[in-house]
């Protein structure tokens, strides 16, 4: 049923095969790479991809807390998604969107340059080794995350897990041209370092109630 609705969905957009990079929404095969601000949005707003998003909450409350700038949820999840999906649909939020697809296909759909700003929030950290290369800090998405970017755009990272913390930190600090503006082990010790900080997912608030610290890196590559 939830899928069914789904499709139906303006602010939803599905890629069915990955052999495929075709999105689907409201019934219809679009391009939306290059388009989306003019395609979807209506506006020339900067957008900001929230991966790994989820049920959709930081989605959501970013749009709510920026109405002059675009979001869109990436997440291969459709049951998550349609969840924040129906509640922008209900409390007619016009700058927040959401793709399901894999983030390794990220730039089938979008252009060089046309995401603004990247939030990646509770990961699966995958903590196997032999995974190490899916996670979303690992060396190919960050080349991905470059070319997507424009000069000067920012990658954010929240997650509770000590070990992507460390890994990601180690993997940043390998590449030369990459800038960390902002590292924090424990973001609540203190006062925040950003307002958007304060927003909590279902996952984070399981961890606080857990008592794991949540850790929290933003960085851009330097010189562009």
């Amino acid at each position: 049923m939830k899928f069914a609705e789904m499709a139906a969905f303006p602010n939803v957009y599905e890629n069915f095969d990955v052999g495929r990079p075709v999105l689907h929404t409201a019934g219809k095969e679009v391009e939306m790479a290059g388009r989306w601000a003019e395609g979807h949005f209506g506006n020339n707003n900067p957008i900001t991809l929230e991966l790994a998003c989820g049920r959709g909450e930081y989605t959501l409350g970013l749009a709510r807390m920026y109405p002059d700038r675009n979001f869109i949820g990436v997440d291969i999840k459709g049951a998550r998604i349609w969840k924040g999906a129906h509640i922008a649909l209900e409390e007619g939020l016009p700058n927040a969107a959401f793709l399901r697809t894999r983030i390794e296909l990220l730039e089938q759909f979008f252009q060089a340059g046309e995401i603004a700003e990247i939030w990646i929030t509770f990961p699966d950290p995958f903590l196997r080794n032999s995974k190490s290369n899916r996670r979303l800090t690992s060396p190919k998405f960050l080349e991905t995350y470059q070319r997507l970017l424009p000069s000067g755009g920012k990658v954010h990272l929240k997650t509770d897990s000590p070990e992507l913390y460390e890994f990601s930190l180690e993997t940043l600090e390998a590449v030369p041209e990459i800038q960390i503006l902002a590292q924090n082990s424990d973001i609540y010790a203190g006062d925040l370092p950003l307002p958007e900080l304060a927003l909590k997912t279902y996952y984070e608030n399981m961890h606080l109630a857990d008592g794991k610290t949540i850790k929290y890196l933003c960085f851009r590559w330097a010189g562009e």
